[in-house]
């Protein structure tokens, strides 16, 4: 009865299937259960405490507040991530970029790899899972984040990860890596979009890059020529409506087979070029 009750009420906000979805993750998470024990006992009554917690959850959700930092985690590239209100949400679009970024990196090589904008973690430890053998640095300026994304190295045991404090390269002198991987900031400050949804709970500083979303980019395709090793490759994600004006970006910069990867949607989510 309580998920039926609540289902009805979350299908006002989302579709029919997120709201069984979700109405049962948000049961789990109170009753901290699997899926097939919550089946398996689907016609059970509710203990009053745990009904009352249920609702209280419930209603956070009612209110907006994403489910990914009401449950604690995020799924990605088959990684159970820890997220909270200091990191963005991992999003299904980004694994294009996990997908882009294996694809230039070939098993038994021994590349070394920059993420800029560690967030959870997510981008960089999907890599090091994956390429086990590269090591993976990864930066942000926000250290709360840095420390999410620690904890979840520290859950998946992955050690072939450097953590650091930086504003894009400037920690990192002259350092120099074969790939270059980020999803910065790049949605327009006056976007419309930052009042809707999730994007409503997540860091601004993590979202908006000045007026055309794009002033992120322009400084880590600025600054990246010095911190690529010869032919090595940058990879953005970007904005449905920023491909052209990123791989212009790249071109000016001296980049060259300049390509674009598409997200699920069919629309262009990543644009990569190598060094000349």
């Amino acid at each position: 009865m309580a998920l039926q009750q609540a289902q009805t009420a979350l299908a006002e906000f989302v579709s029919t299937n997120e709201a069984k979805l979700e109405t049962q993750l948000l049961l789990q998470h109170v009753l901290n259960v699997n899926r097939a024990w919550l089946i398996s006992h689907k016609n059970d009554a509710l203990q009053s405490n745990i009904y009352e917690a249920y609702r209280a959850i419930l209603k956070r959700r009612l209110n907006g507040e994403p489910i990914a930092y009401i449950l604690g985690y995020r799924e990605f590239y088959g990684l159970k991530l820890k997220v909270s209100p200091d990191t963005l949400i991992p999003r299904p679009d980004t694994e294009v970029l996990v997908e882009a970024a294996l694809a230039k990196i070939q098993n038994n090589t021994n590349h070394s790899i920059l993420d800029l904008g560690t967030g959870t973690g997510a981008i960089t430890l999907a890599i090091a899972k994956h390429r086990p053998q590269v090591h993976v640095t990864t930066v942000d300026t926000n250290q709360a984040a840095i420390n999410i994304a620690i904890e979840n190295a520290q859950n998946l045991n992955l050690t072939n990860v450097r953590f650091m404090l930086s504003d894009w390269f400037s920690a990192l002198n002259s350092e120099k890596f074969d790939v270059i991987v980020s999803n910065p900031p790049y949605i327009e400050q006056d976007d419309a979009h930052l009042k809707q949804g999730d994007l409503r709970f997540e860091p601004i500083s993590a979202l908006v890059s000045g007026e055309d979303g794009l002033d992120a980019i322009r400084a880590i395709i600025t600054q990246a020529p010095q911190h690529l090793n010869p032919h090595g490759w940058l990879m953005l994600e970007h904005g449905y409506n920023q491909a052209a004006n990123v791989a212009n970006l790249l071109k000016q910069a001296g980049f060259s087979e300049i390509d674009h990867v598409q997200d699920l949607a069919g629309i262009s989510r990543v644009t990569l070029g190598q060094l000349n």
